[in-house]
């Protein structure tokens, strides 16, 4: 059934080749950015979410929660 629907849109071959350009483009795009961009900003860049974390934890410690009986 859906083989038969399928076949009856025109131009139907068309998608799975713009599929295939549109991830091989962002997949180079993506790589290029990659390879251009200096170590130590994607050093950086990887340091985030454990700043981030340790800074929340200690927030969380000391100011937003009391502790109720």
């Amino acid at each position: 059934m859906y083989k038969e629907l399928l076949r009856s849109i025109e131009n139907i071959a068309t998608f799975p080749i713009i599929s295939l350009i549109l991830f091989v483009l962002i997949f180079a795009i993506m790589l290029w950015w990659t390879f251009a961009h200096d170590n130590s900003f994607l050093k950086q860049m990887s340091l985030i979410p454990l700043d981030t974390e340790e800074s929340e934890f200690n927030n969380l410690e000391n100011d937003d929660y009391e502790v109720k009986s």
